[in-house]
């Protein structure tokens, strides 16, 4: 004979990993701000340009914004990669923390509905 499933224990189990899964998107969502440069503005600011992306419907302003996000996380990638290749070969502990972005300037849509260019 099966045993019966165990309904509650499994419904709380799917509570918490959605719980764990939410609190990793807010801690992402942060560390984007900050990678960006984007935590130099004031609250009000980074809230007024991230709803004005949120309520753009133009496609190619939207495209443009994605090609550029995609440019700053390739050159995340690129400044990771020869860091560690850095600290590899120099054995030094002191490599830059992999949330802070050397030279990576703000990339942030701009509020007043201009395409960044």
């Amino acid at each position: 004979m099966r045993r019966p499933r165990d309904f509650d224990a499994e419904l709380q189990a799917l509570n918490d990993r959605a719980k764990t899964l939410k609190a990793a998107r807010l801690t992402q969502l942060g560390e984007l701000v900050i990678a960006t440069g984007a935590d130099a503005l004031g609250t009000e600011v980074l809230a007024g340009a991230l709803l004005a992306a949120a309520g753009n419907d133009d496609a190619a302003r939207k495209e443009a914004w994605r090609k550029r996000g995609a440019a700053f996380f390739q050159q995340r990638r690129g400044q990771k990669t020869i860091q560690q290749t850095s600290a590899a070969t120099s054995g030094s502990a002191d490599s830059q923390p992999s949330s802070a972005a050397a030279g990576a300037g703000p990339a942030q849509p701009a509020a007043d509905g201009e395409s960044p260019s």
